[in-house]
């Protein structure tokens, strides 16, 4: 199992009072899943991305990541875990502006302590997964919004994750790139691997094979995508 998430509860207290963001969300995800996680603004979904993207601990509940709890870990183990389990990407991007597409992906890797000589290997072998190796040398700004995308994707792979963890990844694209950045989603998960997008596109969200909508902080429903459904938006 790549992820077990069981009875999640999540309580912020603001001021004297109590929000519970999550009332007790379970949820289960096998290797080499793709998953899509919907809801409307309020229903959990950014809460319980931080729960998986171990950005965040619950006030009750347990979280396994590959077997292990990670729901009461300390702040520094949790960040060993994001860096060497799960691989995020961000509707913003997220790039660092004065560095190259290669240093860009290549951050992971130096702050996981790999040698100069395997950071190499693993960032042009990531960068060629997305079809970017012709803009290696480009900084984001000289990116189209497509390109800076592929840039993120291809850093979130880089060391490996057990998990990829994708928030809005086509927010900021228009409909065209936002498909193309789609099917390098669908590549990635033909390859092997687990992955977990956030989405309030219903278009989007039909890429994967498994959609979780959340309401006032529940699970609401856990659907299997219907296939004749999912291919109608593959082929478009």
């Amino acid at each position: 199992m790549a992820l077990d998430l069981r009875n999640i509860i999540k309580t912020y207290v603001m001021g004297a009072e109590e929000v519970r963001a999550l009332r007790g969300v379970s949820l289960q995800v096998k290797e080499n899943e793709y998953i899509a996680i919907m809801g409307p603004s309020g229903s959990g979904k950014s809460t319980l991305m931080n729960m998986i993207g171990c950005l965040d601990t619950p006030t009750s509940g347990e979280y396994f990541l590959e077997g292990v709890d990670v729901s009461k870990m300390d702040d520094d183990r949790l960040a060993e875990i994001r860096n060497g389990k799960i691989g995020f990407v961000f509707q913003t991007f997220n790039l660092i502006p004065r560095s190259d597409v290669y240093h860009n992906v290549e951050l992971p890797l130096i702050y996981a302590g790999f040698s100069a000589s395997k950071r190499r290997e693993l960032t042009l072998e990531a960068i060629e997964r997305v079809g970017l190796t012709d803009r290696i040398s480009h900084k984001p700004t000289e990116l189209s919004g497509g390109q800076r995308q592929r840039a993120a994707i291809a850093r979130a792979l880089v060391n490996n994750p057990a998990i990829i963890l994708a928030d809005e990844p086509t927010g900021n694209l228009d409909s065209e790139t936002g498909e193309e950045i789609m099917e390098v989603f669908d590549r990635l998960h033909d390859s092997g691997n687990t992955i977990i997008l956030v989405t309030h596109e219903h278009d989007i969200a039909r890429h994967a094979h498994r959609i979780v909508r959340l309401k006032d902080g529940l699970v609401e429903s856990d659907t299997r995508v219907n296939e004749a459904a999912r291919a109608a938006v593959l082929v478009q």
